[in-house]
């Protein structure tokens, strides 16, 4: 299986890559000739010819004849909606990357799938690329500062040193500006994947050095055939959780899996009905809240123990201390604890914001019945409930409630209190 398998719907993206790919094997390949067969972390010590084409590459085009009409560069910007699949996309893009399949040499593409380069980064266990996701609310300097140090080895084994960084819209103002140098000034032989939802999620003096590549939504059939394909998902079930979610693999993925995500989901997807009143708006607005809650709940139990305990271990609180840590590794578990909470924060505020996705397709739906749109409908499963809504109000109270939930995700992401901003929502849903 190659590793574009699982690019959904991207057949654009995945044969830019693939060419890519190629112009990236030719270059390892002319520089381990010129080298005349050292190690390739050897050869990009020495500034290769190979290495200077890479580092003249540019996003911009270039005449043919010159170094820069080459398909690789050393930065790359994947963008496109949650749920296309653009760390997929970067993951494979580096698998092709590390390719030492050798059906190269007979003139296959890089990116086999099987070879010991590909499958290793696509498991996560290759020494020279370096997959970067957070669950926390943004990425500092000092995370940012580690990963520029990482950029600047030289590969241990592999062709080239990749770093994958599938949030790079959470890069805080001075982590970016941390990142800007390293993708200013690439080392050779290292390549950057960066990832994000759009071009204006990242800092423009960073996206103005990177080649850009624009991923779409995938469609609702394809991403069902993958589910039923890799995951072994019954196909009526797979259809229906692709259709709520609209195309978004791991949403779908997750619907199609977890008992408890089609319980919350269901759950959401009653509240229009549960809106008459004030005080239904307001218990509405908190069971969304404890919803959240409960899951970075969830979270925590399965991660939060673990981690402590592994700390403790580390700073030596061995049995038949009563648990006691040692003196001056108090920080140490404060920092931990710090980063837990954090993560609890986001977890919940992703939760929130999921819920409030599912209540805009709902909406969405309304608005379709009611203008008599042949789009397809993403709630079926729910259809009395959107024909009830859709026939006791007009188009345009759709939209302010539409617009309704809109506002409120853009509340949450200015860091309004998530309950005031929920309540205001359900109210402004009554309204409509």
């Amino acid at each position: 299986m190659a590793v574009w398998d699982d690019l959904v719907g991207q057949d654009r993206v995945a044969s830019q890559l693939t060419a890519a790919a190629r112009d990236a094997d030719a270059l390892v390949t002319a520089a381990a000739a010129v080298g005349g067969g050292r190690p390739a972390s050897q050869d990009a010590a020495d500034a290769s010819p190979a290495s200077a084409a890479l580092s003249t590459s540019s996003a911009s085009p270039a005449p043919s004849d010159s170094p820069a009409s080459s398909k690789m560069t050393h930065a790359w910007l994947f963008t496109g909606p949650p749920g296309s699949g653009r760390a997929a996309a970067a993951r494979a893009f580096a698998a092709a990357l590390q390719c030492v399949s050798p059906d190269r040499a007979l003139g296959g593409a890089p990116g086999c799938g099987f070879c010991e380069g590909c499958h290793t980064t696509l498991i996560g266990t290759h020494a020279d690329v370096e997959v970067v996701r957070t669950d926390l609310l943004s990425i500092g300097v000092k995370e940012t500062r580690d990963l520029v140090r990482r950029a600047q080895l030289s590969p241990a084994g592999g062709r080239w040193q990749v770093i994958v960084l599938e949030d790079a819209d959470r890069l805080t103002e001075g982590a970016g500006n941390v990142l800007l140098k390293a993708v200013e000034e690439p080392a050779p032989r290292t390549v950057w994947l960066l990832c994000a939802p759009s071009l204006e999620d990242v800092l423009p003096t960073i996206r103005s050095r990177c080649r850009l590549l624009t991923l779409r939504t995938p469609p609702v059939d394809a991403v069902a055939d993958l589910l039923v394909r890799r995951d072994g998902i019954e196909p009526g079930l797979a259809a229906s959780a692709a259709r709520a979610t609209q195309g978004h693999i791991d949403r779908a993925r997750r619907l199609a899996t977890d008992e408890r995500a089609r319980a919350r989901r269901a759950a959401v997807l009653k509240l229009p009905l549960r809106i008459d009143d004030v005080g239904g708006c307001l218990k509405a607005a908190q069971e969304l809240i404890d919803a959240a809650a409960e899951d970075a709940k969830q979270v925590a139990e399965e991660t939060d123990v673990k981690e402590t305990e592994e700390l403790r271990a580390a700073l030596g609180a061995a049995a038949g201390t009563g648990g006691r840590l040692p003196r001056g590794t108090a920080g140490a578990m404060k920092e931990l604890q710090d980063r837990q909470k954090r993560r609890a924060t986001r977890t919940q505020r992703d939760s929130l914001d999921l819920a409030l996705t599912d209540l805009a397709g709902f909406y969405r739906d309304v608005l379709a019945l009611q203008l008599g749109s042949r789009t397809a409908l993403a709630n079926t499963d729910v259809q009395d409930a959107l024909e009830r809504i859709a026939a006791g109000s007009r188009p345009e109270r759709t939209l302010r409630r539409i617009e309704a939930v809109r506002a409120c995700r853009e509340a949450l992401d200015r860091n309004v209190a998530p309950l005031l901003a929920v309540e205001a929502m359900t109210m402004a849903l009554r309204a409509g």
